[in-house]
């Protein structure tokens, strides 16, 4: 093993972890942006808030959820934190869904 492998390979190991932390955290941004849909739906069809809460904690793995109604759409956003190395960073996803299943 030369000096300057040994140098290298700690700089490789930590791109290494920042890409993998990253795929991670696209992965868990999917799965909030899916679960904030399903929350609308279920709000837009009309189902209790615990229901829709349920759905959205299902997909999302324990996101924060609040919910705006303005007459026509029923709109919810979730709020997560990442996780691993990137846990500093917040996700947030919405979705909208015409209220009362119109």
């Amino acid at each position: 093993m030369t000096a300057e492998f040994a140098v290298a390979l700690p700089a490789i190991a930590l791109v290494l972890a920042a890409c993998l932390a990253s795929v991670q955290l696209v992965g868990q941004q999917v799965r909030l942006t899916d679960a904030a849909a399903d929350a609308a739906r279920a709000f837009g069809r009309g189902e209790s808030a615990a229901e829709a809460g349920a759905i959205a904690d299902r997909v999302s793995g324990g996101a924060t959820l609040a919910v705006a109604e303005d007459g026509v759409f029923v709109c919810v956003t979730l709020r997560a934190p990442g996780r691993g190395l990137l846990a500093p960073i917040e996700l947030r996803a919405e979705s909208c869904a015409v209220a009362g299943g119109h």
